[in-house]
């Protein structure tokens, strides 16, 4: 049985960062594009900031709201926007992940095509790694215990 230990101080710290960490995971998902950074980087600290407050709250709730169907469909999720961003330049004509082929069906040029293109993969990267993250953390925190043992 796991026992939650109620720290106001914790809590409110863990509640005060949460928004700014995801915030910053959001700006070097964005700062990728000219310099390091990316869809890792950002998963990381967005996965980051959800352990956080599994942490600083409780396991149960935390397994409560990000369920393990919830993580799947995370995963699921970043997969499709990284392959479908390559799949796509496939149909319209290119290689796989040959971003300008997307000017075809964006109202933009090939060069900007490209920065859309890139952007949408590192997307679908930051969306998997976070849920990734969050998923180990949580089995390896529960010893792999379903929500239905923890109670």
């Amino acid at each position: 049985m796991i026992r939650r230990h109620e720290d106001i101080i914790i809590e409110s710290l863990a509640r005060f960062l949460t928004p700014f960490i995801q915030a910053f995971a959001l700006y070097v998902l964005f700062l990728g594009h000219y310099s390091p950074g990316g869809g890792f980087q950002g998963g990381v600290l967005m996965g980051a900031s959800f352990i956080l407050l599994v942490i600083a709250y409780d396991i149960i709730e935390g397994k409560r709201r990000i369920t393990e169907k919830f993580n799947i469909v995370l995963n699921a999720t970043g997969v499709m926007v990284f392959s479908g961003t390559g799949l796509l330049c496939l149909i319209l004509g290119g290689e796989f992940l040959d971003y300008s082929q997307l000017a075809a069906i964006l109202p933009v040029g090939p060069e900007e095509a490209r920065g859309l293109g890139i952007l949408a993969v590192e997307i679908g990267v930051e969306i998997t790694v976070a849920a990734i993250m969050v998923s180990i953390f949580l089995d390896l925190a529960s010893a792999g215990e379903h929500e239905e043992a923890l109670k």
